[in-house]
């Protein structure tokens, strides 16, 4: 059997779609994979790490500005999309999925809209809360809409086409224990905080990140890895950043990276993550219990980020601090109070476990084997 993965922009629509592809391959050691995505660097990246190919068209998103630039880009986009429709047809002719699967982000929509027309059984995940621009683009068109959360199934076109699922995970968070994961890293018995803005960067966030691992040098409270974002050109920044209030070489407690790798592993092993709060990010918490302080990006459409965030927060998993209050003197006091309250942290562990989709994957996996 053959299908046809699409997803693109971030890692937040890039890890689930992995993810599915991971159990359909458990279940269908033999079968072929495929990714298409948007050509952008992370998508090249993270695909290819874990073994699949991929193949990209030509395709933009549409901007909300209505500045002349604005107007000039969404100009270029509706030529792109003449382009990514023809692209995409030539890719499911000569590839010929028995099943075509998005996970987001604009790429999708050509794609999904010619496997309909073709008659090729489709189906689209939507992580968030709320439903982004392409899911409702083609919600009425494909076979299946996956949703993450219950309750929000009256937001899409054709309630009766949507299933409840949760988001898959990559393998190794539904898995690895906490002990496991800390023996693998030689951490012993202090905090492990676990930090990331993003696969792309947070500029606001990652200013006052220079501060807050100050703060962790003076007191030597916790373990702390950080990931800046934006590749090594985000970690420079933040080393430069550093340096200029007089941190030159940082104490072994401190790791940063521009991206972090083995995200299963490191959360396994956290006592505490800060984050944001994608939609990806926000099922591997829950599935692992990881108790988190989440700053939901502002800069998201529809505020889907805080939605997700009040989601773990109403549940008594997650402490969320809006963009506009959050210092690096309030991260850093609000991670010692948590720290600081181990029953908290507990009770905070299960409630996140209670609202998780564990095995998530392989239920999708087994549906879109079902509609082929």
């Amino acid at each position: 059997m053959k299908f046809l993965l699409t997803c693109g922009g971030t890692a937040g629509h890039i890890n689930p779609a992995i993810a599915i592809a991971d159990a359909l391959r458990k279940i269908l050691p033999d079968c072929e994979i495929l990714f298409v995505g948007s050509g952008r660097e992370l998508e090249n990246k993270l695909i290819p790490m874990q073994g699949y190919p991929i193949r990209n068209i030509t395709i933009t998103g549409f901007s909300r500005s209505r500045s002349l630039s604005g107007l000039r880009h969404n100009a270029v986009t509706l030529k792109n999309l003449a382009v990514s429709r023809r692209q995409s047809r030539k890719i499911l002719e000569e590839f010929a999925p028995d099943a075509v699967i998005g996970t987001g982000g604009y790429v999708c929509y050509p794609v999904l809209t010619q496997a309909v027309k073709k008659g090729i059984p489709t189906l689209i995940h939507e992580s968030n809360a709320v439903p982004g621009l392409t899911t409702q683009m083609v919600s009425d068109k494909v076979d299946r809409v996956l949703i993450a959360f219950a309750g929000t199934e009256n937001l899409y076109k054709k309630p009766d086409r949507v299933v409840l699922t949760g988001t898959p995970v990559r393998e190794g968070f539904e898995t690895l224990t906490y002990r496991q994961a800390r023996e693998r890293l030689g951490i012993g018995q202090e905090p492990l905080v676990v930090s990331f803005w993003g696969s792309l960067g947070a500029a606001h966030m990652n200013e006052m990140m220079p501060a807050f691992i100050r703060k962790n040098i003076e007191q030597g409270a916790f373990y702390h890895v950080h990931a800046t974002g934006g590749g090594e050109e985000g970690k420079r920044g933040l080393l430069e950043a550093l340096g200029q209030i007089g941190i030159e070489k940082l104490p072994e407690r401190e790791d940063i990276r521009p991206y972090i790798d083995n995200m299963p592993l490191l959360m396994s092993a956290a006592d505490l993550v800060l984050c944001r709060a994608g939609a990806s990010t926000i099922s591997e918490l829950t599935v692992k219990g990881c108790p988190a302080v989440i700053v939901p990006s502002p800069n998201v459409a529809g505020d889907h980020q805080r939605r997700n965030a009040e989601q773990l927060e109403k549940a008594g998993g997650a402490v969320m601090i809006l963009e506009q209050d959050c210092t690096a003197e309030v991260l850093f006091d609000t991670v010692m109070e948590l720290l600081g309250d181990k029953s908290r942290l507990q009770s905070m562990s299960k409630a996140l476990k209670a609202i998780a989709a564990p095995g998530a994957a392989e239920q999708i996996a087994q549906m879109i084997i079902r509609m082929c």
